[in-house]
C-alpha cells in the first residue's frame, strides 16, 4: 500500500496554536508554572522513548522471535529520544526556578546542606547530558543497527545486538533512575524513596508498550503490517496487563511502606497528594491507571482484541501523562492548575509528538526486512 499521507492541516493547526499559547504562558502565567509545564512534557517525551527502546533491547536480551514482526515499531518510537536532547538542555533553565537544591539558600537548609553538591547546577546538567548521551548510545545501536540491516542483510547485527542488550540493561537503569532522582523528586529533595526509580521504570515501560500497540493497530488500519496476527497482539496485550499490575504493586508498596512508618520527612509527600482536590487525582490514577486497565484486559480474549486493546493503549498514555502531572506539579505549592496554559502545553508537544511519529512511521521498511528471524516471527502461534 503507498504511503504517500496527505499533510494534516489539524494537527499541524493545533500544533502551531499550543506554540503561541506556550509563548504567551512565559510572558503572562509566571515562570513556575511555564517550566513546570516544560519538565512535565520532557520527562514525558523522555520516559515514552526509553521505555520504547527498552522493549527492542528485551527482545534482544531474551532472543525472542514472536516480536521480530513488530519490532521496528518500537524501535520508530524509540527515536523521540532525539527530539527530547533539545527539549532538555532547554529544560535545565528551569532548575534555579523549580528545584530548590539549585539555589543559594539550600546550603543552609539542614537536610539540603548534606546534598549541596550532589545538587547543584554544574552536577546536575552533567548528569542530564550523561542520561541523554548514554540514551543516543543505545539508540544508535539497537535502532541504527537494525535499519542498517534492512539493506545489508547482516545477520551479524542480531548477535551484536544480543551482547550489547545487557550493557543498555544498566545503561536503562542508570538513565531512569537519574531521570527520577534529578527530574521528579528533585522538585522535593527533602524527601526520598528507595523503589522511585523503579515506579518510573515501570510506568515508562507501560507507556512504551501502550504506545507501540496503538501504533500497531494505526498501521494495520493502514493495510500495512501483513502477517500481525492476533497471537502478537495477544502477548502486547499481556504484556500491558502484567505491567499494569507490577506497576501498582510498586506505587502501593511505596506509599504503604511510608504510611505505616509514619516518619514525617516521608508523608510529607503523600500529605500534599492526598489533601483538598489533589485526593481526586490520586483517586483517579488508582482508577485510570489500575482498575480499569486491569478488568479490561484480563480476560483472555480481550488481550487480543483490538477494540480492547485500542482504548487501554490511549487509557494507559493519558494515565502516564496524568502521573507524571500529579508527581511533577504538586511542587507548584495549591490546588492542581488546568487551564490555557497547559493545554497549549498539550498542544503544542502532543502535536509535535504525533508530527514526528507520523513521519517516523513513513520512513523504511514496517519489518526488521533483513532479521533472520523475521519468518520465524511471522509464523508465530501460541
Amino acid at each position: 500500500m503507498s504511503r504517500n499521507m496527505k499533510p494534516s492541516p489539524l494537527l499541524w493547526g493545533a500544533t502551531a496554536l499550543g506554540a503561541a499559547g506556550v509563548l504567551a504562558t512565559y510572558a503572562t502565567a509566571g515562570h513556575e508554572r511555564f517550566w513546570a509545564n516544560w519538565v512535565l512534557w520532557f520527562v514525558l517525551m523522555l520516559t515514552l522513548g526509553l521505555g520504547a527502546l527498552f522493549i527492542v533491547a528485551l527482545e534482544h536480551l531474551v532472543n525472542a522471535k514472536w516480536s521480530v514482526p513488530v519490532r521496528r515499531i518500537p524501535e520508530r518510537i524509540a527515536t523521540l529520544l532525539l527530539p527530547a536532547i533539545p527539549i532538555g538542555l532547554i529544560a535545565l533553565c528551569a532548575l534555579p526556578v523549580l528545584y530548590p537544591g539549585t539555589r543559594p539558600e539550600a546550603a543552609q537548609h539542614p537536610i539540603l546542606a548534606g546534598k549541596a553538591f550532589w545538587l547543584s547546577v554544574p552536577f546536575f546538567s552533567v548528569r542530564t547530558l550523561i542520561a541523554l548521551g548514554l540514551s543516543t548510545l543505545g539508540l544508535a545501536v539497537l535502532v541504527g543497527g537494525s535499519l542498517k540491516q534492512d539493506a545489508s542483510k547482516d545477520p551479524g547485527f542480531n548477535l551484536r545486538a544480543r551482547k550489547f542488550a545487557p550493557a543498555f540493561m544498566a545503561i536503562f537503569a542508570i538513565v531512569i533512575t537519574l531521570i527520577a532522582f534529578d527530574w521528579i523528586s528533585g522538585l522535593t529533595p527533602e524527601w526520598y524513596s528507595d523503589i522511585f526509580g523503579v515506579y518510573i521504570f515501570a510506568g515508562a515501560f507501560l507507556s512504551g508498550l501502550a504506545a507501540t500497540a496503538l501504533a500497531l493497530l494505526y498501521l494495520q488500519d493502514q493495510g500495512r503490517l501483513e502477517g500481525v496476527r492476533g497471537d502478537h497482539l495477544f502477548n502486547l496485550g499481556g504484556f500491558l496487563f502484567a505491567f499494569t499490575v507490577f506497576w501498582s504493586y510498586i506505587g502501593f508498596a511505596q506509599y504503604m511502606l511510608m504510611w505505616y512508618a509514619n516518619m514525617p520527612d516521608e508523608v510529607i509527600y503523600y500529605k500534599v497528594r492526598l489533601a483538598g482536590s489533589w485526593r481526586a487525582i490520586t483517586m483517579s490514577l488508582a482508577f485510570l491507571h489500575f482498575i480499569l486497565p486491569f478488568f479490561a484486559l484480563v480476560t483472555r480474549d480481550s488481550k487480543k482484541d483490538p477494540k480492547r486493546l485500542r482504548l487501554v493503549a490511549c487509557l494507559m498514555l493519558f494515565a502516564h501523562v496524568l502521573d507524571m502531572y500529579w508527581l511533577i506539579f504538586p511542587a507548584l505549592g495549591g490546588a492542581p492548575r488546568f487551564s490555557w496554559p497547559e493545554l497549549s502545553f498539550a498542544l503544542f508537544f502532543l502535536g509535535g509528538i504525533l508530527l514526528w511519529l507520523r513521519g517516523a512511521m513513513q520512513k523504511g521498511e514496517d519489518m526488521p526486512i533483513g532479521d533472520p528471524f523475521l519468518r520465524e516471527g511471522l509464523e508465530f502461534r501460541l
